[in-house]
C-alpha cells in the first residue's frame, strides 16, 4: 500500500482534474447550462472533503488487514466519484452538442 501522504495528493490530483474540467468547460462552451456545471463542481468540492477526511480516519487501526481493506475501498470510492463527476460534465456537454 502506498503512502497516506500518497494517497492525499492522489485525491487531490484526481479531484482536481474534474474540477479543472469543468471550469474549462464553462469557459469555452457558453451554450451549456452554467448552473448545472457549477453544480457539479460544488459537488466535486465536497465529496473531495469526504474523502481527504476519511483518509485521516481509518478503521481497526490495530489490525493491519482492516486498515488495507480500508484504504482500498477509499480508492475504489475515489475513482468511483470522480467517474460519476466525468458522467455527469459529459452528460451536459451531449445536450449542447
Amino acid at each position: 500500500m502506498a503512502s497516506v501522504k500518497d494517497l492525499k495528493k492522489d485525491i487531490d490530483l484526481l479531484m482536481s482534474l474534474v474540477l479543472n474540467d469543468c471550469f474549462s468547460v464553462l469557459e469555452h462552451n457558453e451554450k451549456v447550462d452554467n448552473e448545472a456545471i457549477l453544480k457539479i463542481a460544488g459537488d466535486v468540492i465536497q465529496k473531495h472533503r469526504e474523502l481527504r477526511l476519511r483518509v485521516n480516519h481509518p478503521d481497526g487501526k490495530d489490525n493491519p488487514k482492516l486498515v488495507r481493506n480500508y484504504y482500498n475501498k477509499l480508492i475504489q470510492d475515489t475513482l468511483k466519484e470522480a467517474d460519476a463527476a466525468f458522467e455527469r460534465l459529459s452528460a451536459e456537454i451531449k445536450k449542447v452538442a
